[in-house]
């Protein structure tokens, strides 16, 4: 094979079908809803998304004018200037990785499509705007999660100065604000740019446009994802064990490891998941969108079911911002004075009554907009579709709490096996807690899909039957997805409520409040309180339990989302597959065709990989960071570590975290590739493949970590036996689950929802190609794909002596 016969195969006609002819139906035409045409109402559509900004925007300006020590806000400040610095960096970086993205997006679009008029290609106008529209993905991700480090190190200041006030309410309060601030911006960032493909973009261009914004959004979520991940566990290990090696406290001032852990929380546990939520949102969508238009024929339904699903993300947003308000003043009412609270009971109810509000909200919208389409009960049975997916945002975080609650029974499990066992079966009991959750989340899961697909079959949906669209089943599986983010400010809110709990212990203890001259006159004086350090740091600690449990219940929420979600994308390229579903193609998905087994072999593989190579980045990083702060560490004579060491550690963790993420994304991209182009039903079931794996294995992952992280917690703040034998051997199990809750598991939602988006391009293109040249071309891809994943572990081992010297020499993520 050569390069003529390459592009000579690429130019064979164009199939006709799939993302490139997707032509979206008139918004503007006889349908009616509330009075009012589809793009009318859809306009309104997009003041609520203004106010919502407008929401975000006053709440982040509300947080930075409540009062603060400026010891305090000096460390903040500093947390907030390295952690902007690092995703300036990743900007950067992602822009490399974008060249890749754009080099297939033009292939496609440019020249294996047919354009409107009927030429070869969509023309370069088209086409370039394709590109912005990825591009705008990216800055979305970026943007709001550039706006979650902002916010949430104004709020992890504050946090800290209001427990000093004797009440543990403000502690709650203040990270629940924040959290709400950016969960409303980032979708109704997120929302305010599908509306304007929607409504502004022409029909013919705007199904391209919907596809480039998703597949760049994706791209931005997971190299944030990745990155952050690998970051914040790299400064999360190196600062951890110097509790064990040296004896010293949490957060100690002295340590060079604790700015760059505070960094790595706002890198990892709040730019990864507010890029990560984003490009959910987007994706998920999408994925909807193309369904509709794929599998619904007549443009009268189109423009429905269009207007319901964005009429449903309107509301959703309303209806968490109203039920916020109402849990708040609830909780300020039952706890405002009280001098004890129980962090996690708000929340809970927070997640329920927005629950509760998202499914009658869901049931009424419906009947006001689609109470006559199909044969007249769609609009309840679709409602009740999405309720199984809103049910499902507070029923997986009260099973995910079985695992991971400091008063939960498995957590007392590996408090109880490391009184004798130490490391060994305190690692051993997480392994356990990580294991039973998969399956009871599983069963979870089952059980919402399953009623989802039952109602699925009542009638009215199967075109089979009479109904308006083929496939009905799939629609139930991606409304069920985005039932799941039904509440998303509100799951957003709750996610991030984690980091600045974090945040705020760690801000207590390296402002060395405690040592400032006169510092309680000065209080006194200035803000009109007492203060009162040991409640301060007792609330600040059992407030961070808090955040952690909500932290591990946000994350099933996600990743759960994205596998219920790939099913409904995964459909969109078996349409184009098998020609509109012909049974004599149909028949090739099954696992009576070997090619299809072997990819269901074939991306159970890519998910241990990618489980191994993302903690191999960690592993070799959190070496160099011990290494590092071990040589450089000063306890006596000090108070605070020096800026050069801290920013060096931040350095350290910047780098190897870039590497890590190069080698995984580039084995990512090629993989897709070479599967795509060594056959397409082995590649259906390579995506089928990488859902299902990764989601139990995220699962497992994400609760073992969280068991571990809480059960450090407990032996802190209740058995108070910081410095212990105990202690050490809880701290040895959160460093073994800090990887696997915050990197490898959460990485995968992204790169499960990235590689199925890709895919949808990458496939369409092999098949336009003679085999000679798809078969040598897959070839390639697979060889470059193996030398990354050679470098993922052989260029990234732990080395000594004069070897690791080189090694941190040549770290540069290109080398």
């Amino acid at each position: 094979m050569n390069l003529s016969s390459i592009l000579t195969s690429l130019s064979l006609g164009a199939s006709g079908h799939g993302e490139a002819n997707l032509i979206l139906p008139n918004l503007n035409g006889a349908e009616r809803f509330l009075g009012m045409s589809g793009q009318t109402l859809l306009l309104a559509g997009i003041v609520v998304c203004v106010l919502g900004l407008a929401f975000g925007l006053v709440v982040a300006k509300q947080l930075k004018a409540l009062p603060v020590h400026k010891s305090m806000r000096e460390i903040s400040e500093l947390i907030y200037e390295t952690a902007k610095t690092y995703l300036v960096t990743q900007g950067k970086f992602i822009a490399i990785l974008w060249a890749f993205i754009a080099v297939i997006i033009i292939a496609y679009f440019g020249f294996l499509t047919t354009g409107p008029d009927g030429a070869r290609g969509m023309g370069a106008a088209r086409v370039a705007l394709i590109l912005v529209m990825s591009l705008i993905g990216i800055l979305g991700s970026a943007g709001v999660a550039w706006f979650g480090i902002r916010v949430n190190t104004y709020a992890n200041s504050r946090s800290a100065f209001a427990a000093l006030g004797g009440k543990p309410f403000p502690t709650y309060a203040i990270p629940l604000k924040a959290g709400m601030s950016i969960g409303t911006m980032l979708i109704s960032v997120e929302l305010l740019i599908m509306l304007a493909i929607l409504i502004f973009i022409p029909s013919d261009l705007a199904g391209p446009c919907f596809i480039g914004f998703a597949i760049g959004e994706s791209l931005g979520a997971s190299a944030l994802r990745i990155a952050g991940g690998i970051f914040t566990k790299i400064a999360d290990i190196g600062s951890d064990l110097m509790k064990i090696v040296f004896k010293i406290k949490e957060d100690d001032a002295r340590n060079p490891g604790v700015i760059a852990d505070c960094t790595g929380d706002n890198a990892g546990d709040s730019v990864g998941p507010s890029a990560d939520g984003f490009e959910t949102y987007g994706v998920t969508g999408v994925a909807l969108i193309t369904f509709i238009l794929l599998a619904v024929t007549d443009p009268s339904h189109q423009v429905q079911l269009l207007i319901w699903i964005f009429a449903m993300r309107i509301m959703m947003i309303v209806a968490s911002v109203v039920s916020y308000w109402i849990n708040e003043a609830v909780a300020k009412a039952k706890y405002g004075d009280a001098a004890h609270m129980n962090f996690e009971a708000p929340l809970t109810s927070l997640v329920w009554l927005t629950s509760a509000v998202s499914v009658v909200a869901t049931f009424v919208v419906s009947r006001l907009l689609i109470a006559e389409l199909g044969d007249g009960t769609l609009w309840w049975k679709l409602s009740a579709i999405i309720t199984c997916g809103t049910l499902a945002g507070a029923i997986i975080p009260e099973v995910i709490k079985v695992f991971t609650s400091t008063s939960s029974g498995h957590v007392r499990e590996v408090v109880t096996a490391s009184k004798e066992g130490g490391a060994s079966l305190n690692v051993l009991s997480g392994l356990t807690a990580g294991n039973f959750s998969a399956f009871w989340m599983g069963l979870v899961i089952i059980a919402l899909m399953g009623a989802g697909y039952y109602i699925s079959t009542l009638g009215g949906l199967d075109v089979v039957n009479g109904g308006i669209m083929m496939a009905p089943a799939v629609f139930a599986f991606g409304l069920i997805a985005f039932g799941f983010l039904g509440m998303g400010p509100v799951t957003i809110a709750v996610d991030s409520y984690g980091p600045v709990t974090d945040n705020a212990q760690s801000v207590y203890e390296l402002s060395l409040i405690e040592n400032v001259p006169n510092v309680k006159a000065e209080v006194k004086k200035d803000f009109g309180f007492d203060l009162d350090f040991e409640k301060a740091k007792g609330y600040l600690e059992e407030n961070d339990g808090a955040g952690n449990t909500f932290k591990a219940t946000a994350k099933p929420v996600l990743i759960g989302t994205a596998v219920v979600g790939a099913t409904t994308m995964i459909f969109s390229i078996i349409v184009v597959l098998t020609q509109g579903l012909k049974p004599e193609l149909i028949s090739k998905l099954s696992i009576l065709n070997p090619l299809f087994l072997l990819g269901l072999i074939m991306g159970g593989a890519v998910i241990y990989w990618f489980s191994g190579a993302s903690t191999q980045a960690v592993s070799t990083g959190a070496y160099r960071a011990v290494e590092f702060i071990k040589q450089n560490i000063r306890l006596e004579g000090v108070e605070k570590a020096s800026v050069e060491d801290s920013k060096k550690v931040v350095e350290i963790c910047t780098q190897y975290a870039q590497k890590g993420m190069f080698n995984i994304f580039l084995v990512v991209f090629f993989a897709t590739l070479a599967f795509a182009f060594a056959d397409e039903f082995f590649f259906i079931g390579y995506l089928v493949s990488i859902a299902i794996f990764g989601l139990f294995q995220a699962i497992f992952m994400a609760n073992a970590g969280g068991a571990w992280d809480n059960a450090k917690k407990v032996v802190e703040v209740e058995l108070k036996a910081k410095g212990t034998p105990l202690h050490d051997a809880t701290v040895v199990g959160d460093t073994v689950g800090d990887p696997f809750k915050d990197t490898s598991s959460v990485a995968m939602n992204p790169i499960i929802k990235f590689t199925t988006l890709f895919g949808l391009l990458a496939v369409e293109l092999a098949i336009q190609m003679e085999t000679s040249a798809r078969v040598g071309l897959a070839a390639v891809f697979l060889a470059v794909a193996l030398v990354f994943v050679w470098r993922s572990f052989y260029r990234m081992r732990i080395e000594t002596g004069v070897k690791s010297t080189e090694t941190a020499g040549a770290a540069s993520p290109a080398h």
